[in-house]
């Protein structure tokens, strides 16, 4: 909702006017209620595994609970680096790197180093809108650049992409795998963009928080396995989705070379830095997660066909295919006010999604579903919302 009254006068404009996320009205609707299966955040219902809680307990109990360096403790960026040499076979600096209090909050501290007013940024979508919010939040123009979709998945032209940028183009920033989408940006595609960015003085913000949450490789193709130390490439993590830390608030990002002290002086007037005793944690689940990761992703991989599967035999519904991260898009015949049918899918159906319309206009027909999820709650989700789907689906596609 926009600010109205004597908020909207003392507040500067580019803040009064943010309006809440849509999938926020649906989840207000629901939170309060316990028998609700809640599909509608981009988080699993697992706890965060024993050995990542234990070193935090512990590092409490010794009393690490004091102001850490700006970059995050030196055990945590040690981590990071042995874990994009073991994952990328790359080798990155430590002046490179910094933890961060979440991921979002790099993609704050990016932003805040980039974009001004009048500034803009070309951006990927449909995206996750607090990307997208934070850009406006420092003034600066959002150009969205729609992926196409059809029975075969997402796709991006480059081309357009390139044609969006002009001269008061800051950066270009994509996720990859997506979210919503679960859309992937190949190595070839990646490697045009970078000589675009090259060529053209802009930086490129890579979101690679679903990089592990795929199903056909290991990992999705990293901006760090191709940009020089010096490339104006910003990439942004986060231990929130495949170390099922979404409350602890831990991210990571890997930075230009000449940038260290510009970021330490940027955290320092953001936060001060992290928390000692997560950041110990956070390298132990670096460290030693791999296991977990995997069996994340094979649990994933299940709860994924089994929507599938029950989508399929639901009238008038449509799934755009994905190859990463743990979200569906889907199309209902006859529903073209997807943010109503969130709402009933709460209030009658005891299931929560998030409607389209939160990651961008060009998604506003379709409804993001997490699948990060129990078989049974999925099993019990699909029972539910059948009945409601039958009753919305056009009668030519329930004859069908």
């Amino acid at each position: 909702m926009h600010e109205t009254g004597q908020a909207a006068r003392i507040v500067k404009p580019a803040i009064s006017a943010l309006e809440d996320s849509p999938i926020i009205e649906v989840w207000r609707l629901g939170i309060d209620r316990p028998d609700v299966i809640g599909l509608w955040a981009g988080e699993s219902d697992l706890p965060t595994p024993g050995f990542i809680n234990e070193v935090a307990s512990a590092a409490l109990a010794q009393g690490k609970t004091f102001y850490s360096q700006n970059r995050g403790i030196a055990p945590l960026r040690a981590a990071i680096r042995d874990y994009y040499a073991r994952l990328c076979n790359v080798a990155i600096d430590d002046a490179r790197i910094s933890a961060t209090s979440s991921g979002m909050n790099a993609v704050m501290l990016v932003t805040q180093a980039l974009v001004g007013r009048g500034d803009n940024v070309v951006c990927v979508t449909p995206s996750w809108p607090n990307i997208l919010r934070a850009i406006s939040i420092l003034g600066g123009e959002v150009r969205e650049m729609p992926l196409a979709h059809d029975e075969r998945g997402w796709s991006l032209d480059l081309q357009k992409l390139f044609a969006l940028c002009d001269s008061r183009t800051r950066a270009i920033y994509f996720a990859s795998p997506g979210n919503p989408t679960g859309w992937m940006m190949e190595r070839d595609e990646q490697q045009q963009l970078l000589e675009f960015a090259r060529e053209r003085g802009i930086s490129i913000i890579a979101d690679e928080v679903y990089q592990r949450i795929v199903y056909d490789r290991v990992s999705a193709p990293s901006m760090v396995e191709i940009a020089a130390p010096d490339d104006p490439v910003f990439v942004v993590n986060s231990f929130s989705k495949a170390w099922a830390m979404t409350g602890w608030r831990m991210g990571w990002m890997i930075f230009p070379e000449s940038l260290t002290a510009t970021f330490e002086k940027l955290i320092q007037f953001n936060t001060s830095g992290g928390q000692a005793f997560l950041q110990e944690a956070a390298a132990v689940a670096l460290n030693d997660g791999e296991p977990f990761v995997k069996s994340f992703v094979e649990r994933c991989r299940g709860g994924r066909q089994i929507v599938l599967d029950r989508l399929a035999r639901m009238p008038g519904v449509r799934v755009v295919p994905n190859l990463a991260s743990f979200y569906l898009m889907i199309e209902i015949d006859g529903v073209t006010d997807t943010l109503d049918f969130c709402k009933r899918a709460v209030l009658e159906a005891g299931v929560g999604l998030a409607p389209g319309i939160a990651f961008g206009v060009e998604a506003a027909q379709q409804i993001r579903l997490c699948y990060a999820r129990s078989d049974a709650s999925l099993l019990e989700a699909m029972d539910r919302l059948a009945p409601l789907v039958n009753s919305v689906a056009r009668p030519s596609e329930r004859s069908g």
